[in-house]
């Protein structure tokens, strides 16, 4: 290499030799404008509408939401929860109001499946509002103290409410969600929507040996026989559902494995009502619901139309089995009155009470 080539590979940076094509990449790599992709906007580039503006990016599922304050409007602002401010003391009181969704509940929500094709799943990947939601996702969820769960057990044993004294009155009631899982009865998944229509339903709400205790004192035959006497003579029209909710998959692995157990535990003619269930209970089911504990058992009383009529959380306490035989033959009678058969009776959800029709739901 003569002299002036020498000088003029230093002042370019250049070496020379087996080294000179690796430098002259890594040069291109820094002046390439593909090299590295720009972070999406709000709108797709070179896109116009009819009005000349741009087009938003289309997004094809919602982006996840983890609830960090309660409602203020909820009947259960002030229990504790896993998230948020730490309760130094609370007592629980009666349920004021209705709890549950707003809208009627549907097969085939909740699932937690991802439906999305290979496209939609890129361009939702690329949308950088997107990704800013789901970093607000994961902080919250990553700053939730491990151990409030059990810390808050110190409550009253983990009672988030104490039973309403009656029924809720039928035209206010909100919905129970449709949640999906796979049943004792088979393999398949099902949703829990079909089951629930047309039928009076005493609904319990589950995860560990702790909270599943907590519900016997509500429906076991040892601690509640007169429940079990109502369910045998309504020939049909009043159900016992168990949700036994795990969303770690390791122990529901082991739960499936030992399923046989709750076979025969539970019974044959139980095992297409008793639902494992790992996705699709969002915070926003679960503040709904009042699901604020996933170490404490949850009782419901859900009427034909899918909507919760009476509800009772951790063990029984006073008289709360009292009420929910009570809540039960109120609205076995009420599902005579109504004509209701029983089965999957998908307009006693979907269709609202005709305006200006008399209901036989106890005034709240």
């Amino acid at each position: 290499m003569t002299t002036t080539a020498a000088m003029l590979a230093a002042r370019t940076g250049l070496r020379t030799g087996a080294r000179a094509s690796t430098c002259l990449i890594c040069q291109w790599r820094t002046f390439s404008t593909t090299g590295y992709q720009r972070l999406p906007t709000d709108h797709t580039p070179g896109v116009a509408a009819p009005d000349g503006k741009p087009k938003p990016r289309q997004t094809f599922a919602p982006a996840p939401v983890a609830a960090t304050e309660p409602a203020p409007d909820s009947p259960l602002a002030h229990a504790p929860r896993s998230y948020g401010k730490k309760v130094k003391d609370f007592t629980p009181t009666p349920l004021s109001r209705p709890i549950g969704m707003n809208t009627p509940p549907a097969a085939g929500q909740n699932t937690g499946i991802d439906h999305r094709t290979f496209k939609q799943r890129r361009d939702d990947f690329v949308d950088y509002e997107r990704h800013l939601a789901k970093r607000v996702y994961l902080k919250n969820k990553v700053s939730r103290p491990y151990f409030r769960d059990w810390v808050n057990l110190s409550f009253h044993k983990g009672k988030t409410f104490l039973a309403p004294p009656r029924l809720f009155k039928a035209d206010l009631s909100l919905y129970f969600p449709n949640l999906f899982g796979r049943t004792l009865a088979s393999r398949q998944k099902a949703d829990t929507t079909p089951l629930l229509a047309g039928h009076a339903s005493v609904v319990t709400v589950f995860s560990g040996m702790w909270a599943e205790n907590q519900i016997k004192t509500f429906v076991s035959p040892e601690q509640n026989p007169a429940l079990h006497r109502v369910l045998k003579e309504s020939g049909g029209r009043v159900q016992l559902v168990q949700i036994n909710v795990e969303e770690d998959w390791m122990k529901m692995m082991l739960i499936k494995l030992f399923s046989w157990s709750l076979r025969n535990k539970v019974g044959k003619e139980n095992w297409h009502r008793y639902f494992l269930v790992r996705k699709g209970i969002t915070d926003e089911i679960r503040e709904s619901v009042g699901v604020l504990n996933s170490k404490v058992g949850y009782t419901y009383l859900v009427d034909h139309r899918c909507r919760i009529r009476w509800a009772g959380s951790g063990s029984a306490e006073g008289d709360e089995r009292e009420g929910l035989v009570k809540g039960v033959r109120r609205l076995l009678e009420e599902i005579k009155a109504e004509g209701v058969t029983g089965g999957v009776a998908e307009g006693h959800v979907l269709k609202p009470l005709a305006a200006g029709k008399p209901t036989t739901g106890d005034k709240k």
